[in-house]
C-alpha cells in the first residue's frame, strides 16, 4: 500500500509565543480567581530583556500584572543571568485599558451574544486513547516531556520544539512513525554528541513506547540538526500572544478557526466555543457514532445563539452528519452562557492550557465523554 505522511508540530512553555501566551493566561487566571466576571483580552510581546503587556481588561481584580508576569518567566525556567531574557532583570511595561463600551453592550448579561464574529472548530479520532490525532499527540507529548527535562537537567534551557510525522496507509490507517525531530535549546556546556543521545534515551524513546511505538523502528531522527541552538527563547526571537494556534489546537489535522485562545475569557467564543467544538466532536467519537469527526461552529457579534453548526465525519459516521448535528442541537446549549455554564469557564484554569496545549489531556471540562452515552442512546446504537 501506498504511505502517505501526515506531519504536526509542538513547541514547549519556553518558545517566544508560549512565553507570551502563558503570560497572557496567567494574567486571565488572576483576574478570575477575584472576579469570575472579568473581562480580559491580554496581549503579551516578548523580546530580549523586555515584555509589553497590553490588551484590555475590565475586572475588580486588584493584579500587580508585572508581578504575574515575572512570576511566569520564572516558573518557566529563564533564571539565568546573562540569557537575554531571565526574571530578575527582564524589562516589564504594561498598557492595560478597559473592555470597548460597544462590545461589552452585546455581550452583557443581560444579552448574552457573542464577544465577536467567528467560526470555530472541534475534532477528535480513534488514533490514540485521548481521541486525538497521532501526529499532534506525539509532537505535544514530547514537548511536555522536554519541558520536565529541562526542570531536571541545568544544561537545558527552556526553548525547545518537537515534529512527528505519521505515515497512513491509502484507508488511513496509522502504520508507524516516520521522522521525528526534536530542537532544543541548551547550555554552551552541553556537548552536542552527549546532548543528542540524552535527548533519544530520555525524550524520544520513552515518548514513542508510550503510544507503543520502538525508537529502533523510526527511520528519521533528527536532533538539533543545526548544532549549537544556545542563543534561543525571547533573546532569539521575539514571541506573540496567539501566533502558535495550530500547535494550541491538532497540528494542522484539523481546521484552525479565525482566532487564538490566549488571554480571552470564555466570553469570547474563539475559545469557548472551540473548547466546545472539542467537546462535541470528541462525545460523538466517543459513542462510538464515529471513528472521526469535526464540528463546526460560527457566531455573530452580540447574538447569542451560533448562526451555524456542521457535523462533518469525514465519511465514517454509522448514522448521517447530519443526524449527529440534530443530536447536538437536541442535547447543547450552544449560546456562551450556555457553554460557559457546562463547561464551567468562570475560573482560574487557563494558564496550564498555555503550557501543555488545549487539548488531549484529562481533567479539562472539555475533554469529558459524559455527553456521549446520552448521543447512543439517542442515536439508537
Amino acid at each position: 500500500m501506498e504511505k502517505r505522511l501526515f506531519t504536526s508540530e509542538c513547541v514547549t512553555n519556553g518558545h517566544p509565543d508560549k512565553v507570551a501566551d502563558s503570560i497572557s493566561d496567567a494574567i486571565l487566571d488572576a483576574c478570575l480567581a477575584q472576579d469570575p466576571g472579568s473581562r480580559v483580552a491580554c496581549e503579551t510581546m516578548v523580546t530580549t530583556d523586555f515584555c509589553l503587556i497590553c490588551g484590555e481588561i475590565t475586572t475588580k481584580a486588584v493584579v500587580d500584572y508585572a508581578k504575574v508576569a515575572r512570576e511566569t518567566i520564572r516558573a518557566i525556567g529563564y533564571v539565568h543571568p546573562g540569557d537575554g531574557f531571565d526574571a530578575d532583570t527582564v524589562e516589564i511595561q504594561c498598557r492595560i485599558h478597559t473592555q470597548s463600551a460597544d462590545i461589552a453592550l452585546g455581550t452583557n448579561d443581560a444579552v448574552g451574544g457573542a464577544g465577536d464574529q467567528g467560526m470555530m472548530f472541534g475534532g477528535a479520532c480513534t488514533q490514540t486513547p485521548e481521541l486525538m490525532p497521532l501526529p499532534a499527540a506525539l509532537a505535544r507529548a514530547l514537548s511536555s516531556r522536554l519541558t520536565e527535562c529541562v526542570h531536571s537537567n541545568d544544561l537545558l534551557r527552556p526553548d525547545g520544539k518537537t515534529q512527528v510525522s505519521v505515515a497512513y496507509d491509502e484507508n488511513g490507517n496509522v502504520t508507524g512513525v516516520d521522522t521525528v525531530v526534536v530542537s532544543v535549546m541548551h547550555s554552551r556546556d552541553f556537548e552536542m554528541e552527549e546532548l543528542r543521545r540524552y535527548i533519544r534515551q530520555g525524550v524520544i524513546a520513552p515518548v514513542l513506547a508510550q503510544y507503543g511505538f520502538d525508537i529502533g523502528e523510526v527511520p528519521h531522527i533528527h536532533i538539533n540538526p543545526t548544532g549549537n541552538f544556545v542563543i534561543g527563547g525571547p533573546n532569539g526571537d521575539t514571541g506573540l500572544t496567539g501566533r502558535k494556534i495550530i500547535v494550541d489546537t491538532y497540528g494542522g489535522y484539523f481546521s484552525h478557526g479565525g482566532g487564538a485562545f490566549s488571554g480571552k475569557d470564555p466570553t469570547k467564543v474563539d475559545r469557548s466555543a472551540a473548547y466546545m467544538a472539542r467537546y462535541m466532536a470528541k462525545n460523538l467519537v466517543a459513542a462510538g457514532l464515529a471513528k472521526q469527526v469535526q464540528v463546526q461552529l460560527a457566531y455573530a457579534i452580540g447574538v447569542a445563539e451560533p448562526v451555524s453548526l456542521r457535523v462533518d465525519s469525514c465519511g465514517t459516521g454509522l448514522i448521517s452528519d447530519e443526524k449527529m448535528t440534530e443530536l447536538l442541537r437536541k442535547t447543547c446549549d450552544l449560546t456562551p452562557a450556555g457553554i460557559i455554564r457546562r463547561l464551567d469557564l468562570r475560573r482560574p484554569i487557563y494558564a496550564d492550557t498555555a503550557a501543555r496545549g488545549h487539548f488531549g489531556l484529562a481533567g479539562r471540562p472539555w475533554e469529558n465523554t459524559d455527553l456521549a452515552p446520552v448521543l447512543k442512546e439517542l442515536a439508537g446504537i
